[in-house]
This record gives structure tokens, C-alpha cells and sequence, in this order.
């Protein structure tokens, strides 16, 4: 059964009678409909959720979780003894990881645009390869520009994976099923880091001089060691996404004839997913989705375009989408996608806000703690336990913030206004009085609730421009992108290691971006809810509060 209704002149509609299917325009949090669908595919949710569940968190967890091993190992490794082995000194440290930034910065929009390319089972597999290797050779480094040179190049890999899994879960998951699984992903990261500091004080009590190496050469040893595992465990369980897995229905397993087509044949030989879900399960991860056109939530401002520049905009953005042929280059060169993408406040506002987000969380990520507790004097093994408090409190928020918007699925803005206002009472406690040690943890512990915007701002991204899947993953992307790229020389401003223990300027700071924070989500939400209105005024045969078009 199908709906029609009449277009409007707009980029919406493109001036003509469309038709769509009722199962592919309401599926969205409408049980009725999903039910209907799981009726007639004989498809339990629950047991597909568990099957999917098992099969994509468990792969994109194991490795944010090495990911964040392998990146927070360094500062563990720069508080026990690789400071002293290489003679660094003064920013010697944030330019190192400014020089990490760089590299993680330039990349993750390419990323993003690969994973649309290529089967995301391949090409994380392949970067997380690479940047275990770098970390293996990371125990060799014997000089400043060797750290610089190394660290660049494993920004440039591990940058792949925390846009690119939003990006993947967001082409998986309902609206109400996704800030859930978003929370558990940013917490394996977050456990990550606390998984390092423990892996390193054992390293540094057990291996130090063994072989004739130091302790913290040893970590960048076993962390690469770690990954190694990882790297192939995605053959064999990660499903990729709905759209590929239906193009392979399509195929029916055939051999393609280019050089690719043949090695993604063979090594589809090692894959569970054929085993762990029936061909049903497989379809009904498509059909449960709602529609993934972004000529449907093209916004009003265009309603000024003649109808020839419309339909040549449909038929070049159809194409586009459907043309498996299209590569890298095609995308990036491709003006439709950007215009459509720079036409809309979507990249610009979510960009801007976790560019502020991402300073909320520079007080920890940029290891303060670490180095307020390095210059009071506690020992090795202090340095390395007493921090893992700070990403304990990030996903004990984390997981609270994503319960919340299970049950409050268009909540964003109240978590936000919190964790700006929880931040915003850290930032006093520091300054006010940095010599108290009791007052210093308590903030610093505090601040760890930072970590929650993650789950909240990139859950909202993949609904809001869950309509377009280009504008998605670019704008996934860049807010990561901009993110880090501020906080490259934000860190080397406002939290350099020679500012311990008061860090002036960034108490400041702090205080600002959470004021700044709050201010953009609530004009973020302000612009959603209009659009919503548009949306319900131009097309009043749905119900919109199930947010069926996007």
C-alpha cells in the first residue's frame, strides 16, 4: 500500500506527485508499522537487536577501547620515564600532541567519505593495522621529532574510528535505539583509558629493564600487540551497514570481475553474519529504517529554484547515491553534495557546538590531572591510578545521559545545560583555590562529566541530518574535525604543562566555551524545532512527532 500527496513548489517535493511507501515513511517509533513489518518478515526485534548488538558493538568497542589504550598510553608513558629518557621539556609534550591533532584532523572527513566507498569491515580493519604497527615502533622513538613524526601519522589512522562508528551506528539504529548504543561506545573508550593506566603501572612494575628496556618502551610493545587482534576480528562478525548488506542480497554472493570484487569475495568466505542472522533479519535491518532521501527534507530556503534546476539536482544526487562505480574523488569534487550540505545550518551549528564541546573537554583530555598530580610529587603508580576517576565519572554520566534520552528522545538541550552548568562550578572550584588538594580532585573528578556531550551532540547530529547520509557523515566528521583542530592550539595555549598546577587561563576558558555551549545548543534546538514545523505544514499526511522522514 502506498500514500500520495501533492508537491509544492519546493526542493521538498521537486513540483511533482511522489509516491512513497507507507512501511519506508513511518516505520520510525511507530510499533503498529514495525510490528506490521516483523509480522510479515517473521522477524523477532529483540532477537535482531541482540544479534546486532553483539555483532557491531562488539567490534567498534574493542577498538575505540585500543584506540583509547593506545592514545592515553602515551601520556602514561610521558609521566614514567619517557620524559626523562628523551630530555623533554617545557610544550614539548602539548606539541606532540598538537602534532597528533594535526594528523587525526586532516583525515577524518576522508574517512568518513571512504567508509561510504568502501565496506567499513576493510577499511577500519586496514587503519587499525596501521596505527597498532606505529604504536609497536613508538618504542623505538629516541628523539622529540621522531614523537612528533610518529604521533602525526597515528592521528591520521585512529581518526577513523570515532566519527566513522557514529556514522555506522547511525545507519543502523532507530532514533530511541541510538543514544543507548552511542553511550556504550563512547564508554569503552573511556574505559580504555582507565584500562591504561592500570596496564601501565603493571608494565612499569614487572618489565621495566627487561630485555634491557624500559617500562614505557615496553607499553607501546604490548599496547601494538593488543591491536593486532582487533584488526582481523571485523572479517569475521561486523555486518557493515543495511544498505551494503542489501546490494549484497542483490548480488547473491557473485564474484565481480575487478581485482577488488574477487579478494571481497574470498574473504566474504570468513564472514559469521550469513550464520548469526537469517536473509529476513538481513532485509528487515533496511526496511526498518525510515527513508534515507534528502530531496524529502530539502529545506524551504530553496523555494525559489526553477523546476529545471530541481529535477537536475534530483537526477544528480540520485545518481550519485546509486551509482556504485563513484569513487573518492567523485565525492569530494561533487558541488551538488557540498551545496546541499553548506545550504542547511546543519554542519555549521553542530560543528560550532562540539568544537565547544571538545574544549568542555580539554580539562581532561589534555591530562591535567596527570600532570597537577606529577608536579605535587605522588608517585608513579599514583599518577597512573588516581586519574582513572575522571573517565569513571565520564561514563557513569555517559550512560545516565543516555538513558535519559532513551525515555526523552528530543531532550538534547536539558543534559546539556547541565553538564555546562556542572563544568562551569568546576572551573570555579579550580581557580578559586588550586593549592587545596581535597578541592582539586573533587573538581577534577567533576570534570569528567564532560565526556557525556559526546553521546548527546553526535546522537542529535544522526537524527537531525539522518534524512541525507552524505551530509550525515560529513557532518559527523567535521565536528570532530573542528574539534580537535581548536583544541591543537587551545591546548598549547590555555593548558600547557608549564601552567600546573593553577592553569589560569584555562579556568577562564572553561567558563566561557560552557556559557558558549549552552547558548548554541539552545539556538540548535530552536532551528530543529522550526524545521519540524515546516516539515509538518508542507507534508500534513504524517505524523511528524515520530520524526517518520528523517
Amino acid at each position: 500500500m502506498s500514500v500520495e500527496f501533492e508537491g509544492k513548489k519546493s526542493n521538498d517535493i521537486h513540483n511533482k506527485n511522489l509516491k512513497f511507501e507507507v512501511e519506508d515513511l513511518d516505520v520510525e517509533d511507530n510499533d503498529e508499522n514495525i510490528e506490521s513489518l516483523e509480522s510479515s518478515l517473521k522477524v523477532s526485534r529483540k532477537k535482531f537487536l541482540f544479534k546486532a548488538d553483539a555483532c557491531i558493538l562488539t567490534y567498534v568497542c574493542l577498538q575505540y577501547w585500543i584506540n583509547s589504550v593506545d592514545r592515553v598510553g602515551f601520556s602514561n608513558a610521558y609521566v614514567t620515564g619517557m620524559k626523562q629518557s628523551l630530555n623533554l621539556a617545557g610544550k614539548d609534550f602539548n606539541i606532540i600532541n598538537s602534532c597528533y591533532s594535526i594528523g587525526y584532523i586532516i583525515s577524518m572527513v576522508p574517512h568518513n567519505i571512504m567508509l561510504l566507498k568502501v565496506k567499513p569491515k576493510y577499511y577500519l580493519g586496514l587503519c587499525t593495522l596501521i596505527w597498532g604497527i606505529i604504536t609497536i615502533v613508538l618504542h623505538c622513538v629516541n628523539t622529540f621529532s621522531q614523537c612528533c613524526a610518529l604521533r602525526f601519522f597515528q592521528g591520521v589512522f585512529e581518526s577513523c574510528t570515532f566519527s566513522g562508528t557514529h556514522l555506522i551506528l547511525g545507519s543502523w539504529y532507530l532514533e530511541k535505539e541510538l543514544p543507548f548504543r552511542s553511550a556504550i561506545f563512547t564508554s569503552s573508550g573511556l574505559i580504555g583509558s582507565l584500562f591504561s593506566g592500570f596496564m601501565q603501572v603493571g608494565i612499569y612494575n614487572s618489565m621495566d629493564g627487561v630485555s634491557g628496556l624500559q617500562g614505557w618502551r615496553w607499553l607501546f610493545i604490548i599496547d601494538g600487540i593488543i591491536t593486532m587482534p582487533i584488526v582481523i576480528l571485523p572479517l569475521f562478525i561486523f555486518p557493515d551497514t543495511p544498505d551494503i548488506i542489501m546490494k549484497d542480497l542483490e548480488n547473491d554472493g557473485a564474484k565481480g570481475v575487478s581485482f577488488m570484487d574477487k579478494i571481497d569475495y574470498y574473504l566474504s568466505k570468513l564472514s559469521l553474519i550469513d550464520k548469526i542472522f537469517s536473509r529476513e533479519e538481513l532485509i528487515y535491518a533496511k526496511k526498518r529504517l525510515p527513508i534515507r532521501d534528502e530531496t524529502i527534507a530539502a529545506d524551504d530556503d530553496n523555494d525559489d529554484e526553477d523546476e529545471e534546476d530541481n529535477d537536475e539536482a534530483e537526477k544528480e544526487s540520485s545518481n550519485e547515491k546509486n551509482k556504485s562505480s563513484s569513487n573518492f574523488i567523485s565525492t569530494l569534487t561533487n558541488w551538488t553534495i557540498w551545496k546541499r550540505i553548506f545550504g542547511r545550518w546543519h554542519w555549521y551549528m553542530f560543528s560550532l557546538v562540539w568544537a565547544l564541546g571538545g574544549l568542555n573537554i580539554s580539562w581532561c583530555s589534555n591530562s591535567t590531572f596527570l600532570l597537577y598530580l606529577t608536579n605535587k610529587g605522588y608517585s608513579i603508580a599514583n599518577r597512573n591510578h588516581y586519574p582513572m576517576g575522571v573517565p569513571g565519572v565520564g561514563v557513569f554520566a555517559t550512560l545516565l545521559s543516555s538513558v535519559y534520552l532513551t525515555f526523552k528522545p528530543k531532550g538534547h538541550i536539558a543534559p546539556i545545560i547541565f553538564i555546562s552548568v556542572v563544568l562551569f562550578i568546576t572551573a570555579i572550584m579550580i581557580r578559586s583555590n588550586p593549592t587545596n588538594t581535597v578541592q582539586m580532585f573533587v573538581a577534577e573528578y567533576l570534570a569528567g562529566i564532560s565526556y557525556a556531550g559526546q553521546v548527546v551532540f553526535f546522537s542529535w547530529c544522526n537524527i537531525v541530518t539522518g534524512n541525507d547520509i552524505q551530509e550525515r557523515a560529513i557532518t559527523l566528521a567535521s565536528m570532530n574535525m573542528f574539534s580537535v583542530a581548536v583544541n591543537a592550539w587551545w591546548s598549547i595555549i590555555f593548558y600547557p604543562a608549564t601552567d600546573v598546577p593553577e592553569f589560569r587561563n584555562g579556568t577562564y576558558a572553561m567558563m566561557a566555551t560552557t556559557v558558549a555551549t549552552a547558548i548554541v545548543s539552545i539556538a540548535i534546538g530552536y532551528l530543529y524545532k522550526r524545521d519540524e514545523k515546516k516539515r509538518s505544514q508542507t507534508i500534513n499526511y504524517v505524523d511528524l512527532s515520530s520524526d517518520a522522514l528523517r
